[in-house]
């Protein structure tokens, strides 16, 4: 390496928007967890012999079993030649030849169009009509690696190319999903932060909005609000009255949607259900029915949990015909996404159906994914709350707790001599005493004042437990340890 002179790139240099984006569920914790893991591989002795990384969902990572039908056709589309083998359902061998005969020169290892697979554009646009009841067109579909890709990519087309008070303003919730305050940094835009409100179930306020965004208007051009239903990290999940006041506000406002429904089949609390915003806004009708929106979905969440393969998709209406155009454009800059991501959301939006040799199993299998998660969201929720020192809201839905933690003065202020935030502070000395690796509340940001962590409830049953027991014992200690 040679002096800092003779190179292009030096901290003084760099983009100062990636200097700023920070990404806190791979951030400080989980790279120390990432070293004691090395630790632990080569010999030193630790109070545990293992690290639970319960900092990110990642499903497959903490034991769910793949679905058997996803990887069936996965693999007939990958290796066709197994087409031959018996050990493959008949409708695996149908799916994977018709989706093969939509590939150029009938491999997966070819460039799809921009927008993926014209056939899977279509299945995504049958499932979303079933599911809302109203129309939609594959030509508003765009296939895309993971969410998080159509979420940037249509956050693109919404900066202003400016700076100051004339850039993108984002309307994003706190807590929030870091990838939105991290690509806000890296775009160069401004976060409007709305807080929801802990104290009613992580509840949207519209005055909080209307708060929210009447402070930012010397700050920046507010352009889009950002909504994520099911909540991350909250868990929660909006009613029907509440995306209607959203869509209103939106509407007053002139601000493009942005609906993350990611965890549109993770709904477990009685009487929540998952509404799109789709369709409430195709229930209100004109003028809220031509508003312009885009919803995210992805192959990583649900029961799939087929995080690696990077799929997902977006549905963006009601843009003008050359706005539609530019944003087509600026997909194929990207050539496409994965096209084995393709096919396994293929696998979500068209699953088999009753009567198909694969329909029990996949049933089966999804049932079960569900049904664990139901559990596993009940025993998180009532275990925290069972502890002196911590509060959680109700686990709804997608695939973590939030619970708040309230720490004595003294840990704060060591918090404080050791330069770090209190809640990450906590987070470290839970993974250094235990090995459980959490994110700190401060990364999802936060009300001024409250400290929180995330988890996820992905561990197999069993192991949860075992991690909640370890968990009890630690926190009591420390706070015993803090008085």
């Amino acid at each position: 390496m040679g002096s800092c002179e003779e190179h292009t790139l030096t901290l003084d240099t760099l983009n100062p928007n990636v200097i700023e984006l920070q990404y806190a569920v791979r951030g400080p914790v989980v790279i120390r967890a990432t070293e004691i893991e090395n630790e632990l591989a080569s010999g030193v002795k630790k109070p545990f012999n293992k690290v639970v990384k319960a900092n990110i969902g990642d499903c497959h990572a903490t034991g769910q079993r793949p679905m058997t039908y996803i990887r069936q056709v996965l693999a007939l589309c990958t290796y066709p030649e197994l087409m031959n083998s018996p050990d493959f359902p008949a409708d695996t061998k149908e799916r994977a030849k018709k989706i093969l005969e939509e590939c150029k020169g009938h491999s997966l290892g070819s460039y799809s169009d921009s927008c993926g697979i014209s056939l899977i554009r279509k299945h995504v646009a049958q499932y979303i009509e079933a599911r809302d009841n109203y129309p939609s067109d594959p030509n508003d579909i765009v296939l895309s690696t993971g969410a998080s890709d159509a979420i940037k990519s249509v956050m693109t087309l919404l900066l202003t190319g400016k700076g100051g008070s004339d850039r993108a303003g984002f309307m994003i919730p706190i807590p929030q999903y870091p990838l939105y305050s991290a690509a806000t940094a890296e775009f160069g835009a401004y976060p409007i932060p709305y807080y929801l409100n802990e104290k009613n179930n992580w509840s949207l306020g519209i005055s909080e909005l209307e708060r929210a965004i009447n402070e930012s208007r010397d700050k920046c051009k507010p352009r889009a609000i950002v909504i994520i239903n099911p909540g991350n990290p909250t868990g929660a999940v909006l009613t029907k009255e509440n995306i209607q006041g959203i869509i209103k506000f939106a509407k007053q406002e002139k601000l493009f949607i942005l609906a993350d429904e990611v965890y549109q089949h993770n709904v477990y609390a009685e009487g929540a259900k998952f509404f799109s915003f789709k369709q409430v806004l195709m229930e209100l009708g004109a003028p809220y029915s031509q508003m312009e929106l885009a919803s995210f979905m992805s192959a990583s969440k649900g029961f799939m949990g087929e995080c690696g393969y990077r799929g997902g998709y977006a549905e963006v209406i009601n843009l003008l015909p050359e706005v539609r155009a530019q944003y087509y454009k600026s997909i194929s800059a990207k050539l496409c996404p994965p096209i084995s991501g393709q096919v396994v959301i293929d696998c979500i939006v068209n699953p088999p159906k009753q009567g198909d040799p694969s329909y029990s199993l996949f049933i089966k299998e999804k049932e079960f994914v569900l049904e664990k998660l139901k559990e596993k969201a009940e025993l998180i929720t009532k275990l925290f709350n069972s502890i002196e020192g911590i509060s959680c809201n109700q686990v709804m839905g997608a695939m973590y707790a939030f619970p708040r933690i309230y720490l004595p003065d003294k840990a704060i202020k060591a918090a404080e001599a050791s330069g770090q935030s209190p809640d990450a502070f906590y987070c470290f000395a839970l993974l250094e005493e235990t090995g459980i690796c959490t994110v700190p509340g401060s990364g999802f940001r936060e009300e001024p004042g409250t400290y929180h962590f995330r988890t996820t409830i992905l561990p197999q049953v069993e192991e949860l437990k075992e991690v909640l027991t370890k968990f009890e014992s630690f926190h009591l200690n420390f706070i015993s340890k803090y008085s």
